[in-house]
């Protein structure tokens, strides 16, 4: 079942500023990673989503109502971590918190608390005072405490430090083991790379790619390093490969290419004494690069 639905999503600020005929769908379950620099149009999505924002042109869905009509019926099912956090600084975060759980109509605080210990928040303290990240950790308390079915997650870990990384990957794991819909948005490759099923690639308001984790980590494009026993097999590479990476104080060679050369590397090879090969692992982030690098989003 498609719980998140965006057909043709267009909202035109000017300038190149928006987001222009984005079209994804998100199942029940499942985890997507929403990339892309600043300003490419992520939170302008996930504010439509919100119902905050009414399209120009096309539908934006969650569990078949539409977002803009149906906006208090959504936000009923919707847990929401914006990118920028604002709240009141004359209430401790304990006030906040039963605030927003008497308008949600939460009976029980349960899960909420449980949430404030496993990010070792005291909330009695007064919001003015709180850190950046404590502030990060109340709101991820506050979109996930209500237990929605669906979160939308704007860079979720700023600000923490990478023990309160690891605890919110986790929280994820179990949010999706039950059940729930997530969007996450994040630079922090790692945190893509363990919690997301699928990404998506925004560039300039256009969702320019998807790939499922699995895909990336089966990619065509492969990275080598190479030891060689002798000098003379390092200039031999030099003359078939010579964009490649050479440490010649190493006598290694870092070699990138794709699954379809394989064959004529190892022919190159089998005429050479190497003393190691070795597969490098490509990264999000490297693959990422791959259509930001070099350019005015960087």
């Amino acid at each position: 079942m498609d719980m998140i639905d965006i057909q043709h999503l267009t909202k035109d600020y000017g300038h190149g500023k928006g987001v222009f005929d984005i079209t994804l769908t998100i199942k029940q379950g499942e985890v997507y990673g929403y990339l892309g620099p600043n300003g490419a149009g992520k939170s302008t999505t996930m504010r439509h989503l919100t119902g905050f924002s009414k399209p120009q042109s096309g539908r934006v869905c969650i569990k078949g109502l539409e977002c803009w009509k149906e906006q208090k019926k959504i936000q009923e099912k919707l847990g929401y971590l914006p990118g920028e956090i604002s709240f009141p600084d004359d209430m401790t975060g304990t006030a906040y918190l039963k605030l927003i759980a008497k308008m949600r109509k939460m009976k029980d605080f349960t899960y909420a608390q449980k949430l404030l210990n496993l990010f070792e928040i005291n909330p009695n303290t007064s919001i003015k005072r709180m850190s950046k990240g404590m502030k990060q950790k109340i709101g991820i308390v506050l979109a996930f405490m209500h237990n929605p079915d669906i979160l939308l997650l704007d860079e979720p870990t700023s600000g923490l430090d990478p023990l309160m990384q690891n605890r919110f990957i986790e929280l994820v794991e179990q949010e999706k083991k039950k059940g729930k819909t997530i969007i996450l948005s994040s630079h922090i490759f790692e945190e893509v790379e363990k919690t997301c099923d699928r990404i998506g690639m925004i560039r300039n308001g256009r969702l320019i790619k998807e790939v499922t984790i699995d895909e990336l980590r089966h990619s065509q494009f492969k990275t080598y390093k190479i030891e060689f026993a002798d000098i003379s097999n390092l200039k031999q590479m030099k003359q078939v490969y010579p964009n490649a990476e050479y440490r010649e104080d190493q006598n290694q060679v870092i070699l990138s290419i794709n699954d379809s050369e394989i064959n004529n590397l190892i022919s190159v090879l089998s005429k050479c004494k190497i003393n190691f090969l070795k597969e490098e692992k490509h990264t999000l982030e490297e693959y990422f690069m791959q259509f930001y690098g070099g350019n005015e989003n960087d």
